[in-house]
């Protein structure tokens, strides 16, 4: 009996001493604990060591504050212009109020997957196939005001949604890599023509620049010979100028000294007083010289004709005596 009361006391120390460190709780950092006493709200723990009543409180719910994400499977949606697309979304969230949290909603994560789709379907039904594909940012705005101001009063703040993929039908896939091929042909030929454009019209100016070059060589050469030309031309002209000169001044001089000589025979031979028998001499011989000209008719003064008839006399008797 001894022995039995004693297991059972060492049980109940145990017990009581398993009671007394369950009583005690450490709530670690970004987390909240939802107390309840006897099946009511009581309180949120916050960081720190905390005590609990024992049968009669309750941990209610464990809360993370620290933001989530979840990825959730495609949901099908039909867009404006009846093409049947897979888009799948995630969703980044975090709990602002544990109470609303563990109080506000049942299975929460459920209710923000069935409203992220429902919005999704609805904002895709407003749109066509090209706007959705390139309006990533506008949905992805839209679904988050929703879905925030939609999970305010379950105590979750939604601070962003991204869809994930976007997957059109198979035959709409082929449909818009035919078109981005032609696409990318297009550009391909329009940056080809691009580029030839330019480079005939560097060739085209390369040519214009060499015609302009050529011609200017060609117009200073041209230049160069006529002021060559010029100077030889003036050369010339000065040459002739100063032969003529010398020619000129030559004749000056040599008319000058013969008519010095003249007036100096003129001044010696009236200086010797001649007979007038001289005289007449002297105009026959000057005679003689005009003679001697190109002229057709010489008019012959009387005085020269006289002495013209002595000089047949002598030159008769000049025979004479020479057949003698």
């Amino acid at each position: 009996m001894i022995n039995v009361s004693v297991s059972i006391l060492i049980a109940v120390v145990i017990l009581i001493l398993i009671i007394i460190i369950r009583c005690f709780r450490i709530v670690p950092q970004a987390h909240v604990f939802v107390i309840e006493r006897l099946g009511s709200f009581r309180c949120e723990w916050q960081t720190g060591l905390h005590i609990l009543v024992p049968f009669i409180d309750r941990i209610a719910g464990k809360v993370s504050l620290k933001e989530k994400v979840v990825d959730f499977k495609p949901q099908p949606v039909i867009t404006k212009d009846n093409v049947t697309m897979q888009i799948d979304t995630v969703v980044f969230y975090q709990i602002t109020d544990a109470k609303q949290y563990i109080y506000g909603v049942e299975r929460p994560l459920d209710a923000i997957e069935n409203l992220s789709a429902t919005t999704l379907r609805n904002i895709i039904g407003e749109m066509e196939l090209d706007a959705t594909l390139t309006s990533r940012d506008v949905i992805n705005t839209k679904i988050t005001s929703i879905l925030d101001q939609a999970t305010d009063r379950w105590g979750i703040k939604v601070n962003r949604v991204e869809l994930k993929n976007i997957l059109p039908p198979r035959e709409i896939q082929d449909a818009m890599e035919k078109q981005m091929k032609a696409e990318r042909e297009r550009r391909e030929k329009i940056l080809q023509a691009e580029g030839d454009k330019k480079s005939q019209i560097l060739v085209a100016e390369g040519e214009k620049e060499s015609q302009i070059l050529r011609a200017q060589a060609k117009k200073e050469a041209q230049i160069l010979e006529a002021e060559a030309e010029k100077q030889a031309m003036i050369l010339r002209a000065d040459a002739v100028k100063e032969q003529k000169i010398l020619e000129a001044t030559g004749e000056a001089q040599a008319i000058e000294m013969v008519q010095k000589a003249l007036a100096e025979s003129l001044v010696r031979l009236t200086q010797a007083n001649p007979s007038e028998k001289v005289v007449q001499l002297k105009a026959l011989e000057s005679f003689a010289k005009a003679a001697d000209g190109k002229a057709t008719k010489i008019i012959i003064p009387s005085e020269i004709q006289g002495l013209a008839g002595l000089a047949s006399s002598l030159k008769e008797i000049a025979g004479k005596d020479n057949q003698n």
